[in-house]
């Protein structure tokens, strides 16, 4: 049931209505009902139905309309390609944070970054599609390319904003996305790149504000950054109300507050 949920919040916006009706099954078969013998023309009892439950079903239930609305919208992606490395002005970092939706805000509102590109990273097919990423199978991750201006904002600074967005302590995927494809990297290009990632790596492992170990990879870039389709660029800013109630819902704001003070 974790994982339906967790699947509701995070993929809305790719869900089918059959698939929403297929959620709204689970969900109602799972033990949370109002009512097993209730049918057609029946009053619901809410004595007999515990308000917190009940709250939570209704929250659910809204996630699933909500994403079946917008599922049409976005239905027919077009081909994913690869970014030119060679063809831009600005300086390149690629991360994966996770939800790559959740990765553009935090750095295009930095003075000196330029643009912030979804895309995935590290998986051996070509115009991989987004569907196929989120279900592990091409073996890409989510991540996201910067492009900045290094005469007004260094790597070491976009290196500590993409530490403050993240759980670098989670191994599994990020929050509510469980996987291989939404675990966080720092893909390095050069050597400059590596030795700054890895010194701030063993900063944050020295003076960081966690109990657990830091678990994010540094490994270095290659093959393609397969740009993601265009309904997933600045997710933030096409869809936010669905992109809030997911950051809350997935746990990442509240994990950011609690361990930097501040949220995105």
């Amino acid at each position: 049931m974790a994982l339906n949920l967790n699947l509701a919040f995070r993929k809305g916006n790719e869900m089918t209505s059959n698939t929403a009706k297929q959620r709204k099954s689970e969900f109602m078969g799972s033990g949370m009902r109002v009512g097993s013998g209730m049918r057609a023309g029946n009053v619901l009892k809410l004595p007999q139905i515990k308000l917190h439950r009940l709250f939570l079903v209704v929250s659910i239930l809204t996630v699933l309309l909500s994403c079946g609305e917008q599922s049409t919208a976005n239905a027919e992606p077009g081909p994913t390609r690869a970014f030119d490395f060679d063809n831009t002005e600005y300086s390149v970092a690629i991360f994966a944070g996770g939800c790559f939706w959740c990765m553009e805000g935090p750095f295009e509102k930095i003075d000196g970054v330029k643009e912030v590109i979804s895309g995935y990273t590290g998986g051996e097919k070509k115009n991989p599609a987004y569907k196929e990423v989120a279900s592990g199978s091409t073996r890409h991750i989510e991540s996201v390319v910067v492009l900045y201006d290094a005469s007004k904002i260094s790597y070491e600074k976009l290196l500590k904003i993409f530490w403050r967005n993240i759980n670098p302590t989670q191994d599994n995927g990020q929050f509510y996305d469980i996987g291989e494809q939404y675990r966080t990297v720092i893909f390095y290009r050069n050597e400059e790149e590596k030795k700054a990632a890895e010194a701030s790596k063993a900063e944050l492992e020295k003076s960081g504000p966690f109990d657990k170990p830091i678990v994010t990879r540094i490994l270095p870039f290659s093959g393609q950054f397969w740009i993601a389709e265009e309904c997933h660029q600045d997710y933030y800013k096409k869809n936010p109300v669905h992109y809030n109630r997911y950051r809350v819902g997935s746990g990442r704001d509240s994990f950011i507050e609690k361990h930097w003070g501040s949220s995105h």
